[in-house]
């Protein structure tokens, strides 16, 4: 991108290990795995602190106590307080907003280094009650005697008690994420092998890049409090030795007499956070650093959520190679979030489809996606899917890899709830 403060390069990246909702980071918060992520990024560029002029991170569940995410990590991290720090929410492709906005901030000449990702901990998600609840809460807190207290629950039934856990599910259609790739795999013939195949492929790629150090560099250490004596030091979802066996025990989970997605070949809920240290061109060679790769356009598109939720990429692709003068033949690497095997072939088939072409006004299909070069090192079904951390990891394990192979040009793709897809060209 170039609107002014010349090119924005990706100067590293860092992120947690993640790990599965409720098991290793069941005692802490977004806020925590953001603060070690962030703290180990800006230690490792060895930019000065105060050299960092903006904090932009995303989440999808926002905490009650510490909904600004963005400036929390300014606070908590060593950061200079004048630093200013914002959180955004655009789900599951929330990072890469994240990623986008400081871009922006740089291309335009407003600032020239800025941090931007996210992060998630799905297994300390806001716990709801009813309104009846929730106003005998609100009374009993403002009731200044204890007879006061107790007669603002006189009305409360054994069935208010019950917590109303938020579902990961659309408002406008009532559908949770997996029934939408269901409806998807049904619709566009995507077969239960199909699926399976894209899982183990993710497992097999993933503990091969964790094996080898490539996923084991970018990331951090976690202590784990009271104690802090106990380290996380690996993502704890990837299955080395997966199987399409194995895969293919396991049941719908969402279509139990018809159903082709299960546990096996979706993202899991995960914890975690991931970010990236993004710098113009221009400071980089002030600073003497050689970043991992530069920022050459991005994307954003929506979908009718009543449809097929999940192909919001088959359009920002396109779109975002536009901008970047490229095609999808030029990409040495591509990047695209599995949040289900049947989201992944489902896009992948619209890319070269003459169908989907003519939908999108095109003479000729997008393209044809290379296996050899689609998450060569896993993606979330094996790593794990923090909802706002995800699009800086996917950014992250891209640049790197592209830095290590010396590739051109590198593309990812995140689709998101509400109908909504990003993608974004990097360049060497």
């Amino acid at each position: 991108m170039n609107h002014g403060g010349g090119r924005v390069a990706i100067l590293a990246g860092c992120r947690t290990p993640f790990a599965k909702a409720g098991t290793a980071y069941r005692d802490l918060t977004a806020l925590d795995l953001a603060k070690a992520c962030v703290r180990e990024l800006v230690e490792r560029t060895e930019i000065d602190p105060k050299a960092i002029e903006t904090v932009v991170m995303g989440q999808v569940i926002p905490s009650a106590k510490a909904p600004n995410l963005g400036r929390e990590v300014v606070l908590g991290t060593g950061l200079p307080m004048s630093t200013p720090g914002y959180t955004v929410n655009r789900a599951c492709a929330s990072a890469n907003e994240a990623i986008a906005d400081v871009a922006f901030a740089i291309g335009s000449g407003m600032v020239e280094i800025g941090i931007a990702g996210g992060a998630e901990s799905l297994s300390d998600v806001p716990i709801l009650h009813g309104k009846r609840m929730a106003r005998a809460l609100v009374e009993a807190s403002k009731a200044r005697s204890l007879g006061a207290r107790i007669r603002a629950f006189a009305g409360i039934r054994p069935r208010d008690l019950v917590p109303d856990t938020p579902a990961i599910a659309e408002p406008s259609t009532g559908l949770t994420m997996g029934q939408s790739a269901e409806k998807m795999a049904k619709e566009n013939g995507i077969s239960r092998e199909t699926q399976d195949r894209i899982a183990l492929r993710s497992h097999l790629n993933a503990a091969r890049a964790f094996a080898d150090g490539r996923l084991r560099a970018e990331m951090c250490d976690v202590l784990l409090p009271p104690t802090y004596d106990q380290v996380i030091d690996s993502d704890n979802l990837i299955r080395a030795d997966a199987s399409m066996e194995a895969l293919a025990r396991l049941p719908p989970v969402f279509d139990r007499k018809y159903g082709t997605v299960t546990a096996g070949n979706s993202s899991p809920l995960t914890d975690g956070a991931a970010a990236v240290l993004l710098i113009s061109e221009e400071r980089a060679r002030t600073e003497g650093v050689t970043p991992l790769a530069f920022i050459r356009a991005w994307a954003t598109a929506a979908v009718d959520p009543g449809g097929q939720l999940l192909m919001g990429p088959g359009i920002a692709i396109p779109r975002a190679l536009a901008r970047a003068g490229l095609t999808l033949a030029d990409m040495d690497l591509i990047e695209m979030h599995e949040a289900f095997g049947a989201q992944v072939a489902s896009n992948v088939q619209a890319l070269e489809s003459k169908e989907w072409a003519t939908k999108l006004g095109r003479s000729e299909p997008v393209g044809r996606v290379d296996e050899d070069r689609l998450n060569v090192c896993g993606s979330s079904i094996a790593v794990g899917h923090p909802f706002g951390a995800t699009g800086a990891r996917i950014t992250t394990t891209l640049a790197n890899e592209m830095a290590r192979r010396d590739a051109r040009y590198g593309l990812l793709s995140v689709c998101a709830q509400g109908g909504m897809g990003f993608a974004m060209v990097l360049e060497r």
